[in-house]
């Protein structure tokens, strides 16, 4: 059986044969099967129009449904490629930090080196001057009494006085808040 359409139904008369049917109820009935018909014939029309509407806004959102996961791929692959760079930066200031510190580290020691050379240095000359200096003292103090001796030995003393006598070198340097 062939597939006819609502106007070729409506435009089709069967034969006529000796016996037959009642020509005004075979028209009425081809009259309403053909109404029904083309009711069915517009409905299926619509719902192939509406199917193919829904199979393209099903594709629409297919396409977005894509775009959305190529979206959120592309996201967490930048996510995780900012997480890894942040990492590396993160142990790059690390590493920087950590040899900054040595550095400064071993400056400090370097520091306390030669503060504690000069320190040292400074004491010796300081021993090496404190033992000039009472050396010096001890000389200028001998001369002073020789100078003193002379002196006396030329004046005549006054009767019942005699000159101040200076005491020992280490007394004046005793005096003079130095110790031997």
């Amino acid at each position: 059986m062939s597939s006819l359409s609502p106007a070729e139904l409506r435009h089709e008369r069967p034969g006529r044969g000796l016996i037959g049917y009642r020509r005004a109820d075979v028209d009425r009935l081809l009259v309403e099967a053909t109404v029904a018909y083309e009711a069915v014939w517009r409905e299926r029309a619509e719902l192939h129009d509406h199917v193919h509407e829904l199979e393209q806004e099903l594709s629409r959102h297919r396409e977005g449904e894509q775009a959305m996961r190529n979206a959120l791929v592309t996201a967490e692959r930048a996510a995780d490629e900012m997480r890894a760079a942040a990492s590396r930066q993160a142990e790059l200031i690390v590493r920087e930090a950590e040899a900054k510190s040595r550095d400064l580290v071993h400056e400090a020691y370097a520091e306390r080196e030669r503060v504690r050379r000069e320190m040292s240095s400074l004491q010796a000359e300081e021993a090496e001057f404190r033992l000039r200096l009472r050396s010096l003292l001890g000389a200028i103090l001998e001369a002073v009494r020789d100078h003193e001796q002379r002196l006396a030995s030329q004046l005549p003393a006054p009767s019942g006085t005699t000159p101040p006598a200076l005491g020992a070198p280490d007394d004046v340097v005793r005096a003079s808040g130095q110790s031997t």
